[in-house]
């Protein structure tokens, strides 16, 4: 099992013949993903070659839309390796669509663009990962986005992170035990799926033993995941916010927020999940360390 990803999912890669998309497609189908076609409406009519998991060269076909690429290869997943000037287009145009599933790879969207397209989604099928984002991960089935493949096998971990750095070594960390899926959901302000919406998968899905949610300082994410957590999960939740050195009132990186007061600390946030029963490391390691011990009692 895995949550929002598996090998039968059929993707597509919006900007699949710009130098990103031409990367990432060739290290999906190297990681098992089963990539049906691209979109970039200047190419319709062409193909780009490829070679898949096996190493049989591959011929994927670009469409002009969406829903063109949606009707004549089944895609229920589209990757978008858009630039940000051209990002919020492509998202609207998935969606209109009906994909099922969106990741947003591009990093830079103006906010307003993110804004205007997740609004869009509302009420509709398709479910957003991103932007800026590492994607989303099932080992040994399929990947859309930019996780390295190679770290981490399967396994009964579930991870889900705002930081695409901190997703790649938490699975290095613990690769000894493997991950049914792992995702990437970004650091922007506006995002689509949140800690919250995968911890709920995470929780029904029956092969996820243990999760594992990575946190940043800025905004309140945490925290609310936190009374979900309290509230809705019955495995074990370890957790890790990055941030706790940062100075007060400064935004650092990409995190969603100013770090006002309190609120939106790390220890603020620490101590919110730890008080809905969320062991929480210092570091990623210590992180690591803890769910190595929960896994080995379970």
């Amino acid at each position: 099992m895995s949550i929002y990803l598996n090998s039968d999912s059929k993707v597509i890669v919006q900007g699949i013949t710009g130098g990103e998309g031409t990367k990432h497609t060739a290290l999906m189908l190297k990681a098992g993903t089963n990539i049906v076609g691209g979109v970039n409406a200047r190419k319709a009519g062409t193909t780009v070659s490829h070679v898949d998991a096996q190493g049989n060269d591959v011929e994927l076909p670009v469409f002009g839309s969406v829903s063109e690429a949606m009707q004549e290869t089944g895609a229920n997943v589209s990757v978008v390796f858009v630039p940000p000037a051209f990002a919020k287009d492509a998202a609207m145009e998935a969606i209109d669509a009906g994909i099922e599933l969106l990741v947003v790879i591009t990093e830079g969207i103006p906010v307003q663009d993110t804004a205007e397209f997740f609004a869009h989604s509302q009420g509709t099928k398709t479910r957003i990962i991103g932007p800026n984002c590492p994607g989303i991960i099932t080992p040994g089935e399929a990947l859309a986005g930019i996780t390295p493949a190679t770290i981490a096998g399967k396994g009964p971990i579930g991870l889900v992170s705002k930081s695409g750095t901190l997703t790649y070594q938490m699975m290095y960390e613990l690769r000894d035990f493997g991950f049914t899926t792992a995702i990437g959901i970004g650091g922007d302000p506006i995002i689509g799926t949140t800690h919250i919406d995968a911890l709920e998968a995470f929780e029904a899905d029956p092969d996820t033993k243990a999760i594992v949610m990575i946190g940043e300082i800025g905004g309140d994410a945490e925290e609310r995941a936190a009374e979900f957590i309290k509230a809705n999960v019955t495995k074990p939740v370890v957790g890790y916010v990055a941030g706790f050195t940062a100075p007060e009132g400064k935004t650092m990186g990409h995190a969603g927020a100013i770090v006002s007061g309190s609120s939106g600390t790390a220890a603020a946030k620490k101590e919110a999940l730890e008080a809905a029963g969320v062991k929480v490391g210092k570091t990623p390691s210590e992180t690591a360390a803890l769910m190595r011990e929960i896994l080995q009692n379970l």
